[in-house]
């Protein structure tokens, strides 16, 4: 039963393309969270952003929670937009190529002022939905995959580990009743 689970077989029907992007993508985020951790002395977690962003217009008690690290937390979020942004305008485009990338399959690819980029088919009211649903979650998990997730479980956190192990459980039921049903974006 152990020899399966390290079975290449098992790897290539889990991970038809390879798992060298997800490998990349991991180590990139792990560089990140030890650096702002080194940096700031907090473990990285995107989901008290928009309570930190309100604390610079309102004076309300719960939004001040965060002001002392409210800065590096916008740098943060504006570096995922930024990363984002290059990603679509660099390997989306085909302006550079890679093996780590392929084209996604629920979108079209649109020439914007002679630039190629990708954008979903998924239907904006379900991204606005999920988006909600999303920042729920995170408020009654009290954080997100980057901060229970990345740091959380990294440092061995028996909340964050429990989060995660919920974060999971509900993301392969929600898929599998989707594909059951037939959904699609």
């Amino acid at each position: 039963m152990v020899t399966e689970l390290f079975a290449p077989a098992l790897y290539e029907s889990l991970f038809p393309v390879g798992i060298s992007r997800y490998v990349v993508g991991g180590l990139l985020v792990g560089l990140g969270a030890v650096v702002i951790y080194l940096g700031t002395g907090i473990a990285a977690g995107a989901s008290t952003f928009l309570e930190s962003t309100l604390s610079y217009v309102s004076d309300q008690s719960w939004f001040q929670r965060y002001r002392s690290s409210r800065d590096w937390r916008v740098v943060f979020t504006l570096g995922i937009i930024a990363g984002a942004f290059a990603y679509a305008l660099t390997f989306q485009s085909g302006l550079v190529s890679s093996g780590l990338y392929e084209a996604g399959a629920t979108g079209e690819l649109y020439d914007v002022g002679g630039v190629t980029l990708w954008l979903t088919d998924v239907q904006p009211w379900r991204l606005f939905l999920g988006g909600i649903l999303v920042g729920i979650g995170t408020r009654i998990g009290k954080g997100c995959t980057s901060g229970h997730g990345v740091c959380g479980v990294g440092s061995a956190s028996k909340t964050s580990i429990v989060g995660v192990m919920t974060f999971l459980a509900v993301a392969i039921g929600t898929a599998q009743v989707v594909m059951a049903l037939g959904v699609s974006p």
